[in-house]
C-alpha cells in the first residue's frame, strides 16, 4: 500500500520582514488556485503545512476542497539561514549546501534542518499509511527532506525549483519508491 506525500513548495509571495505572516501575491494566490485544480483530482486525504502563512495559503484551498482543516506541522518550516539578514545569499546558501554541517550564526546547519524535518516526515508516513498527503512547505526544507531519502536532490536541484512547485513522492512504508513532478508552476 503506496503513501503519497505531495510536496507543495510555497507560491510567490509578497516580501515583508515578517517570515511567518508573509502573505501571497497576486500571482501566487492565482498559482495557489492552480494547485488546487491539480490536486483536485488525486485524492487528498490530509493537508499539513508548515506554519508559514505563505504556505498554509498555497494549501488551504485544498483542504476547502476535501473539507478539511490544514495540519500545521511547527518542523516544516522553512530552514533557518541566519538570525540576521545575509550581506550575499548565494554565498551564505552555497556554503551551507557545500558543509552540510556549517551554520550561520543563529542558523540551521543542512544536517539539523533536516533531521528536524525528517523526524516529522516519518510521523506522517506512519500516522497516514497508505494516504495521499499534500504538504505546503518551502523549497530548502523540502530538498533537504527529498536529499535524505535520495542524494540526487541536492543543492543544484534545489536551484532548479519553481515557486510553487509540486513533487509527488511515493512510499512503501518509509521506502521511497518514485518521485514524479506534478507541476512546475509555469
Amino acid at each position: 500500500m503506496l503513501t503519497n506525500i505531495y510536496f507543495v513548495r510555497h507560491a510567490h509571495s509578497t516580501y515583508t520582514p515578517d517570515e511567518l505572516g508573509r502573505p501571497l501575491s497576486i500571482k501566487g494566490l492565482a498559482d495557489a488556485e492552480r494547485i488546487c485544480e491539480i490536486l483536485e483530482n488525486e485524492n487528498i486525504d490530509i493537508i499539513i503545512s508548515s506554519p508559514y502563512n505563505r504556505a498554509i495559503q498555497t494549501v488551504e484551498g485544498v483542504a476547502k476542497f476535501i473539507g478539511k482543516e490544514v495540519i500545521i506541522e511547527d518542523d516544516l518550516k522553512e530552514r533557518t539561514l541566519s538570525v540576521k539578514p545575509v550581506e550575499d545569499f548565494n554565498f551564505a546558501i552555497t556554503k551551507v549546501w557545500e558543509k552540510p554541517s556549517f551554520s550561520w550564526e543563529g542558523g540551521e546547519s543542512n544536517i539539523i534542518a533536516q533531521k528536524r524535518g525528517i523526524r516529522t516526515i516519518l510521523r506522517v508516513l506512519d500516522m497516514y499509511e497508505g494516504k495521499n498527503i499534500a504538504v505546503g512547505t518551502h523549497g530548502n526544507i523540502m530538498v533537504l527532506i527529498m536529499n535524505y531519502f535520495d542524494k540526487k536532490y541536492d543543492f543544484s536541484f534545489w536551484k532548479d525549483l519553481n515557486m510553487p512547485d509540486i513533487y509527488k513522492l511515493s512510499f512503501d512504508n518509509k521506502n521511497l519508491k518514485e518521485v514524479n513532478r506534478m507541476w512546475n508552476g509555469t
